[in-house]
């Protein structure tokens, strides 16, 4: 079809549905992600230990090298102690439901984080269990939010996370059950025994009679697109971001959006040929579902169904949907972590390398490239969402330890 154009690893397509330059975020998007509510996150999130903006790093030898005008490349790596955004956003989610309980036995009264942090209300706490189902990092990240607020934590995982991945999610404390299937699936696993259990599950996914906590974690990735805004000169005029579910992406674009209105960037949703759930959603026009085993090395990206609440954003917000193959993933982690003259080396997982995967294979198809208008004029936002996140997995494909590439 001629909406449809394909280079070596590569597949685009272009939305007919995107929102025009001049159209407002508006009031009915607003109901799902509002300034106000990444407002709140940045207040809470800030407020947190350890909490710093992780770099943006500008790569000009690799821009050359890639026929772009600039190219930016959010550093998640160096987020909290999790090497990964996630952990602003399920961890963000603990400490609201955590907060709204407390709300619920002193009359409305919502604490700040110190005052959680400072065991005030440790026995109610205690009586908390979140759960969720996950491909690593966002698991990592309400394991950790459950282990600094002080709540029991379940996570679900599914056959093909690796044992590191399992390894780093216990590491907070958490229990960790494998189970079998997909995501998917472990997802709805997850559901079904909180509520045999009365726990509460901290999904970044959203479905029918399940949405506020899932637009918590959302508003939690803000603070890395609200750190972006202020760190970069300018507008980029493209920004590739990889989906999932879509909660990443749906959040970035709704804070640049707010943000820049008229400005904003061309917005371009990256996914794994073998999971491609927003391309498939973006050609049918509604949400559309990918099955099998969605195996991808793109570990964080491997799912079969998009957020609806994430799918209201990117539905309109996203101008292209592109696929991408693994090899390329594999191939944008050594690319970092043996930089152009100029560059710094980076350390990104192969999930964080998702968008610089487009920028590689755009190079080798021309219509491609200018399908996205990718060109000596462009000025890309990269976001390299994960650092190591699975150690063993680093070493293998790029031949050397993380701490070899960046002491």
């Amino acid at each position: 079809m001629s909406d449809i154009i394909q280079g070596e690893g590569l597949t685009v397509f272009t939305n007919p549905r995107a929102a025009g330059p001049d159209e407002a975020y508006g009031e009915t998007r607003s109901r799902i992600l509002s300034a106000t509510g990444f407002d709140s996150a940045q207040a809470a999130v800030r407020a947190w230990p350890g909490y710093r903006e992780t770099p943006l790093h500008t790569l000009p030898g690799l821009a050359r090298s890639l026929g772009l005008g600039a190219l930016y490349c959010k550093d998640e790596g160096a987020r909290f102690e999790l090497g990964s955004f996630k952990a602003l956003g399920g961890a963000y989610a603990v400490f609201r439901l955590l907060q709204k309980k407390i709300a619920e036995h002193h009359d409305g009264y919502l604490p700040g984080p110190a005052e959680i942090l400072s065991g005030a209300y440790r026995d109610l706490i205690r009586t908390v269990t979140v759960t969720c189902a996950t491909d690593g990092n966002h698991g990592r990240s309400v394991a950790w939010g459950a282990q600094m607020f002080g709540c029991r934590c379940v996570i679900f995982i599914h056959a093909s996370v690796s044992e590191g991945r399992r390894a780093a999610i216990a590491r907070y404390g958490a229990e960790v059950v494998r189970v079998p299937g997909n995501y998917d699936e472990a997802v709805r696993h997850a559901a079904a025994e909180a509520g045999r259990n009365g726990w509460t599950v901290v999904s970044d996914t959203t479905w029918e009679g399940y949405r506020d906590i899932p637009v918590d974690v959302m508003h939690g990735y803000g603070v890395m697109s609200r750190e972006i805004i202020r760190q970069l000169p300018e507008p980029p005029t493209h920004v590739l971001v990889q989906a999932g579910v879509g909660a990443l992406a749906a959040s970035v674009c709704a804070a640049f959006w707010q943000a820049w209105g008229p400005e904003r960037p061309r917005f371009v949703v990256v996914e794994p040929e073998q999971a491609a759930c927003h391309f498939a959603s973006a050609r049918a026009g509604h949400p559309q579902p990918v099955h099998g085993d969605l195996e991808t090395v793109m570990a964080g990206l491997a799912c079969g169904e998009v957020s609806p609440a994430a799918w209201e954003i990117l539905s309109a917000g996203a101008n292209d949907f592109v696929t991408v193959a693994d090899e390329l993933a594999l191939e944008g982690m050594r690319v970092l972590a043996h930089p152009r003259a100029g560059d710094p080396a980076l350390v990104a997982g192969e999930t964080g390398t998702s968008g610089l995967a487009v920028l590689l294979a755009a190079r080798n198809s021309p219509r491609a490239a200018a399908a996205l208008g990718l060109d000596a004029s462009a000025r890309v936002l990269l976001i390299c969402s994960e650092g190591a996140t699975d150690p063993e997995i680093y070493r293998r494909v790029v031949g050397m330890d993380a701490t070899e590439v960046c002491p």
